[in-house]
């Protein structure tokens, strides 16, 4: 097995020679998951289902002061009644863990009931496409099927206790709080009454009169903003323009002094790509420039496709950089960082401009002092008013939600199936157990077998010698066998236990 493919002939073979050994481990394995699910300690799980009831009463009719839909109080709730203080007088209730209560910590046997506790949301339909929280499971396991029913039924009625308690209160706190805040807004709006009162005795008439002055100052403002504009958009495009002199200039000097080498040429074609993407950030494709670089780009990738074909054919050699540019680059060089201190200037200039331009704007708005305050003492006392409307109006829907909520006729939780008394352990499963056992016992027969196999030196085929050997097999001997009183012959390799022999032979 180790010096040869492995066929589905083989496969076949080992397991027609090794099946007693499959089968034994596996019927073992069967047998032990099914002793196993006999011994281990078994246990029951009671189940309830509990439904989120809606308000008797429309919503669009009296409004829920609730804050928290269904699916944040259920898990507000479920850590409440999971808590230790709710879950030891439990414990102490049922006298649970009556053996391990000296010994062991309360803490520990809290968290033993936690864990068997389980709190399960029912998903709503999807053709309903529901947000609120339809109903939940609650699921409690034990030993003791009875102790697991009655556990399961107190933690329910825990949870519709807890239910009523909190919505109620949260109504309660609701209508405190709507309360003492109508309270304050009558108090601010009887101050805001008083202050529009003064206010009217002390400036009446007083109006503010600069305004027009401020406003021809932001009129001689506008055409200097639009003369700096102007200026900077020319000095822009004077400097694309130098810039892409000062490309072509230079992919024309690089290919004099390079006598067209492919390299030179691929950077001058980096240069003009680098040119189209600065002016297709500033024009758009029809603008002459932008014309012309993509013309100039297409005319650089056809020359170098021919110097290249040049190179292969001729074997052009590299030259060498040269030292120094010449005057028209430098010139344009520095024609480009001339635009640049123009832009630069134009810029602070029109910046200068926007500022003033700020200034007198904010001067315009804020003329109207007297008139402006007026206003916001107007709108703040309207503000106040409406503040004051809105929390009456919440008031009383609050003083009817918490009286909808004191007579139970909001939302609550219904229990659909009481707890269940388990007829049957739910751990550990029979036949779950039987099968793992019998599959784990196949899965270790199968690599036992495959262990077994490759440590096995027998050859029993020609394929085997020759995989060991490395030698070919020149003639096969038959073996005469009996069977049943029948004569038959099969054919044998010459002397297994020497097959280097047969091998020659």
């Amino acid at each position: 097995m180790l010096h040869q493919d492995i066929k589905p002939s083989d496969v076949i073979s080992i397991l027609k020679r090794r099946w007693y050994l499959i089968a034994l481990i596996a019927v073992i394995g069967g047998a032990g998951g099914y002793f196993a699910s006999h011994v281990l300690p078994k246990r029951f799980t009671s189940q309830t289902l509990v439904l989120v009831q809606p308000p008797i009463v429309s919503q669009s009719l009296v409004p829920t002061v609730v804050a928290d839909n269904t699916n944040q109080r259920l898990a507000a709730m479920q850590q409440q009644i999971l808590s230790r203080s709710r879950l030891e007088p439990v414990i102490q209730q049922f006298g649970l863990y009556a053996k391990d209560i000296d010994s062991v910590p309360m803490d520990a046997l809290v968290e033993r009931l936690r864990t068997a506790i389980t709190i399960t949301p029912v998903q709503p339909m999807a053709e309903t496409r529901a947000q609120n929280l339809p109903g939940f499971y609650i699921s409690v396991v034990f030993n003791d099927p009875r102790m697991a029913q009655a556990i399961c039924a107190r933690i329910t009625n825990m949870f519709l206790e807890e239910n009523v308690q909190s919505r109620k209160g949260q109504t309660i706190q609701t209508n405190e709080f709507l309360g003492k805040q109508l309270e304050e807004a009558k108090a601010k709006l009887d101050e805001q009454d008083a202050r529009l009162a003064a206010f009217q005795r002390r400036n009446m008439g007083i109006l503010p009169d600069d305004a027009q002055t401020n406003i021809g100052l932001l009129a001689g403002l506008t055409p200097q903003l639009e003369a700096s504009t102007q200026a900077l958009t020319r000095a822009q495009q004077d400097k694309s323009f130098a810039e892409s002199q000062l490309a072509q200039q230079i992919a024309a000097w690089q290919a004099t002094q390079s006598g067209t080498n492919p390299e030179t040429l691929e950077q001058q074609l980096a240069a003009l790509e680098a040119n189209l993407t600065t002016l297709q950030s500033k024009y758009t494709n029809d603008h002459p420039d932008v014309i012309k670089a993509k013309n100039d780009i297409a005319v650089m990738r056809k020359k170098i496709a021919e110097e290249n074909q040049q190179e292969r054919n001729a074997g052009v050699d590299r030259p060498t950089k040269p030292l120094s540019e010449p005057a028209q680059i430098q010139q344009l060089r520095a024609q480009i960082h001339q635009y640049d201190q123009v832009i630069k200037e134009r810029t602070q200039q029109q910046t200068d401009t926007q500022a003033q331009i700020k200034l007198y704007q904010a001067r315009v708005q804020a003329s109207p002092a007297v008139e402006q305050e007026y206003k916001l003492i107007t709108r703040d006392h309207q503000t106040a008013l409406d503040f004051y409307n809105d929390l009456q109006k919440k008031r009383d829907q609050s003083a009817m939600a918490m009286n909808l909520e004191q007579s139970q006729q909001g939302e609550q939780f219904q229990v659909l199936d009481p707890a269940n008394l388990p007829n049957q352990p739910s751990f550990p499963k029979v036949p779950l157990f039987a099968g793992g056992g019998f599959a784990a016992g196949l899965a270790l027969g199968l690599g036992l077998t495959l262990l077994l196999e490759m440590q096995d030196t027998s050859m029993r085929s020609e394929r085997d010698v020759e995989a060991a050997l490395h030698l070919p097999v020149l003639a096969m001997i038959p073996v005469i066998t009996k069977n049943q009183g029948k004569t038959g012959t099969r054919p044998s390799l010459v002397g297994p236990q020497n097959p280097r022999a047969a091998a020659r032979a």
